[in-house]
C-alpha cells in the first residue's frame, strides 16, 4: 500500500473530525459535517487540486468505509434488546412495506412522466433504486443525539432489516423483467427469501444457544483484550454471512450486536456489557466517519447537464414523499409518524448498487441505466442522504421535549 494512501486516510479522518466539529457548534450532528467535508474533498479538482481524485474508489478507503459502518451498526445493535424490537415488530413490518411500495410507485411514475420514450424496464429500475433504505445515516444521527432508547428508533432499526429483504426481492424481480423479459421463478424468489429468513433465525439461535458457551471459554483466558476480541468477531462473522445471505452486511453487524446481552458477557465479571460499549465506541467514533467522508466523495459537482438535474430533482422530491408516508404505518402513538418517515429517508449505498446492476444491464446494446440517469440516481441518493440529519435532528429534539421519558 502506498504512502499516498495512509496520507489520504490521515486527511479524511482529521477533516472528518474538523467538520463534525463545524456542525455541533452550528447545532446540528456531526455526521453533516463529515459528509460536507467529503464532498468539498471529492470536488477540488474543480479548483484544480487533484489530490484526493479517485480517492473514494481506493480499495483501502473503500474497505475501511466498510468497516466503519459495519462497527457503527454493531454498536447500535448493542444498545438494543430483542425484547424491545420483537414489541416493535408489527409496526417496524408495516412501515417497511409502506416505505418499499410508495417510492417504487411514485418512481415509476416520475421516470414514465420525464423520460416517456424509454423501456418500461428502466422505469422499473428507477422506482427500483428509491425503495431501499440506508440506515447508518440515521442510526448516527440519533446515537449522537442519545435517542437509541426511543420507541422511533427501534422502529426504524426494524423497518430496516425487512427494508433489506423487501429490496432484494424487489431487485431480483425488477433485474429478471430486464434482462429476460419475465418475472423470476418461484425457486429464485423462494430461495432469496429462504436465505434472508434463514440467516435471521440463525443469528436468533447462535445468540440463544451458542454464544454463551463462546462467552464462558472466553472469560478463562488470560489475553488482554479477549472480550472485545470475541464481541468484534462475531460482529464481522454475522456480517460476512449476511453478505453472503444477499444482505447487506450492516444487517449481520446490527443483529451480533442485538444477540449480545447482558447474559452473555456477565462471565467476565464488574460491568463487562457497559465495557463493551466503552471499548467499542471509541474505535466507531474513529472508524465511522470515514465513511461518511467517502460518501460524500463520491458527490461531483462538475459536469451534470441540465437533464439530469431535473430528473434528479423530481426523483428526490418523490423518494423524501415516498418514504415519509411510510411513517403511517406506525399506529396507536406508539411513535412519532413523522421522525419515523424521516428516519427512512436515505438511500445511501443501497440505491448506488441497484443502480449500479441496473448499468450492468444492456438493452438493445446500450447500458440500460445511461450516464445521465445514473447521474441523476446519484445526485438523488446524495440529496437523501444529505437532508436527513438535519431535519431528522430538528424533529427529534421536538419530539424529546414533549416526551422526555418515553423509551
Amino acid at each position: 500500500m502506498s504512502y499516498e494512501v495512509w496520507l489520504i486516510l490521515a486527511a479524511m479522518i482529521l477533516a472528518a473530525k474538523l467538520g463534525g466539529e463545524v456542525a455541533v457548534r452550528l447545532n446540528q450532528p456531526s455526521v453533516l459535517g463529515e459528509l460536507c467535508v467529503g464532498i468539498v474533498l471529492g470536488n477540488l479538482s474543480l479548483l484544480g487540486i487533484h489530490t484526493f481524485d479517485g480517492a473514494a474508489e481506493l480499495v483501502p478507503v473503500e474497505f475501511l468505509a466498510e468497516l466503519g459502518v459495519v462497527l457503527l451498526l454493531f454498536e447500535v445493535g448493542l444498545e438494543s434488546t430483542l425484547t424491545e424490537m420483537r414489541a416493535v415488530a408489527p409496526t417496524s413490518g408495516l412501515v417497511a412495506i409502506i416505505g418499499v411500495v410508495a417510492p417504487i410507485g411514485l418512481g415509476y411514475g416520475v421516470s414514465l412522466w420525464l423520460l416517456p420514450d424509454e423501456p418500461v424496464s428502466l422505469h422499473l429500475f428507477i422506482g427500483a433504486t428509491l425503495a431501499a433504505t440506508s440506515v447508518g445515516i440515521t442510526a448516527r444521527v440519533l446515537k449522537d443525539l442519545n435517542a437509541m432508547a426511543r420507541p422511533e428508533t427501534r422502529v426504524i432499526l426494524g423497518a430496516a432489516v425487512i427494508d433489506d429483504v423487501l429490496g432484494l426481492i424487489v431487485l431480483a424481480v425488477v433485474a429478471s423483467i430486464a434482462e429476460f423479459g419475465a418475472m423470476p421463478g418461484p425457486l429464485d424468489l423462494t430461495r432469496i427469501i429462504g436465505l434472508a429468513a434463514g440467516f435471521l433465525i440463525g443469528a436468533l439461535l447462535l445468540g440463544a444457544y451458542v454464544m454463551p458457551g463462546v462467552f464462558r471459554f472466553a472469560s478463562r483466558l488470560r489475553t488482554q483484550g479477549v472480550l472485545a476480541a470475541v464481541a468484534i468477531g462475531l460482529c464481522l462473522l454475522l456480517a460476512g454471512i449476511s453478505g453472503a445471505a444477499g444482505l447487506a452486511p450492516i444487517v449481520g453487524a446490527f443483529a451480533a450486536g442485538l444477540i449480545l446481552d447482558e447474559v452473555h458477557v456477565r462471565p467476565f465479571g464488574r460491568k463487562s456489557a457497559h465495557d463493551l460499549t466503552e471499548i467499542i465506541g471509541p474505535i466507531v467514533a474513529v472508524m465511522a466517519p470515514i465513511f461518511f467522508v467517502r460518501t460524500g466523495m463520491m458527490v461531483k459537482l462538475g459536469g451534470i447537464g441540465t437533464e439530469p438535474l431535473f430528473l434528479a430533482l423530481a426523483l428526490t422530491v418523490v423518494a423524501v414523499i415516498g418514504k415519509l408516508v411510510s411513517g403511517l404505518g406506525v399506529r396507536g402513538g406508539t411513535a412519532d409518524r413523522l421522525t419515523v418517515g424521516i428516519g427512512m429517508i436515505p438511500r445511501g449505498e443501497v440505491g448506488l448498487i441497484f443502480a449500479n446492476v441496473g448499468a450492468g444491464i444492456t438493452f438493445e446494446g446500450e447500458p440500460l441505466i445511461a450516464a445521465g440517469v445514473y447521474a441523476a440516481i446519484v445526485l438523488m441518493v446524495m440529496a437523501t442522504t444529505v437532508v436527513t440529519p438535519p431535519w431528522l435532528a430538528q424533529r427529534i429534539r421536538q419530539v424529546m421535549r414533549k416526551q422526555p421519558d418515553v423509551a
